[in-house]
């Protein structure tokens, strides 16, 4: 049974001061606002309302931590690409979630949600080139393909694969829909894997323990990868 099932809600996170002791394996969810997010986290733990569901972009503005047993986190993070929001609540996103992705020890890697109708936006560069430095692992979720025909969907897969193959060699991605469940038992699969890393508590390396080939490398630094910040601004 995949560890999923076992999600619970565990806590919410505003101030940085307030992370819970990294200790375990955490995995974070990123994403665009409204590509899908909230619906593929609840698709993966077979809930209806695990992860909120939000129809105004942006709502999400905490970490959310959900266990899953044995000191295994997902880690649901505040959707970027959201244009009506005061410039100082932008700002304390952009601290809070940029320091947790470039210095929490017991984050394993990222996945990278992107709608499959609106791939490789700006922003989803932005985020591929600015997390690539941390050298922790990628995997990119073409969500909602239930909305093209097969066809079209697998174009656009070739596309996404062919950019990640030029810039960014080790991510991997997939097709999924949270609606057809295309893709549920694949990125299931992948993510227990990663669960069942081992990271060391006081050094944050991570060790190589039930990991496969594809993901033991991670994303290289590249020329592109000097931004300070991850990518919240509004388009």
């Amino acid at each position: 049974m995949s560890v999923f099932q076992n999600a619970i809600f565990y806590t919410t996170v505003s101030e940085l001061r307030d992370l819970p002791v990294p200790v375990g394996v955490e995995i974070a969810f990123a994403g665009r606002s409204n590509a899908g997010k909230s619906s593929a986290i609840n698709a993966l733990a077979n809930r209806n309302r695990l992860a909120f569901v939000s129809k105004t972009p942006g709502r999400t503005q905490h970490l959310n931590f959900f266990r899953l047993g044995n000191d295994r986190f997902l880690v649901d993070l505040p959707g970027y690409g959201y244009a009506k929001v005061p410039a100082e609540v932008r700002q304390h996103w952009e601290r809070l979630l940029g320091t947790y992705l470039q210095t929490r020890q017991s984050l394993y890697g990222m996945v990278l949600i992107m709608d499959i109708r609106h791939p490789l936006t700006p922003l989803d560069r932005q985020m591929l080139a600015w997390f690539a430095p941390t050298k922790k692992a990628v995997h990119v979720l073409l969500t909602k393909s239930d909305k093209l025909t097969r066809q079209q969907r697998q174009k656009v897969l070739k596309t996404v694969l062919a950019f990640l193959r030029e810039s960014y060699p080790q991510c991997s991605v997939q097709l999924f829909s949270s609606t057809s469940r295309e893709g549920v038992e694949e990125i299931t699969a992948l993510l227990d894997t990663w669960f069942g890393s081992r990271i060391d508590p006081d050094t944050g390396v991570i060790g190589e323990m039930d990991a496969p080939e594809s993901n033991k490398g991670n994303a290289p630094e590249t020329p592109n990868a000097r931004n300070k910040k991850p990518p919240v601004k509004g388009e």
